[in-house]
């Protein structure tokens, strides 16, 4: 497995891992599947857009963007990762998140955030094993599928140097 820098030509390929999460789980709020020129958009514009590939195929992918608006956030960044279903158990995420955090740590960030569903138990679980504590559990926060959902805010402080 390599992780590499997305590219636009990655878009279908984010956008077909991507959208069944969407469609069809709570690990994720958003209900509104993303176009591959979304995408694409995304990749060309955020600090951070990365995907992990085997053998040329696109596996997986994560991202960072500014945790909130406004200068005094500028070096807290909240962090997307979602690997296709066969791709869970063979350590991409590690690798993935590994390189998030390298990249970060490069720009002088100084926090890595993740807001995980509360119905997402292996989430919680894989970002406290890579590093992150708990900060918060937001109650009732998400709305999906009818229903209320909490959100798990999670960081993992870089510690840069002022």
């Amino acid at each position: 497995m390599i992780v590499r820098a997305a590219t636009q030509a990655d878009a279908e390929s984010i956008a077909a891992i991507l959208n069944p999460v969407i469609r069809n789980t709570a690990i994720t709020f958003n209900a509104q599947e993303r176009t591959a020129s979304e995408i694409a958009e995304a990749i060309e514009t955020v600090p951070c857009y990365l995907v992990v590939e085997e053998a040329g195929e696109v596996l997986g992918f994560a991202s960072y963007d500014q945790f909130r608006k406004g200068v005094g956030y500028a070096r807290a960044m909240e962090h997307t990762i979602v690997l296709n279903d066969a791709t869970h158990g063979r350590g991409a995420g590690r690798t993935l998140m590994a390189a998030v955090e390298a990249h970060a740590r490069a720009a002088g960030i100084g926090s890595l955030w993740a807001g995980v569903s509360g119905e997402n138990p292996n989430g919680v679980e894989f970002h406290t094993a890579v590093g992150f504590e708990t900060i918060a559990r937001l109650p009732k926060v998400g709305f999906k599928f009818g229903r209320w959902m909490d959100l798990v805010l999670m960081r993992k402080w870089l510690d840069p140097d002022p």
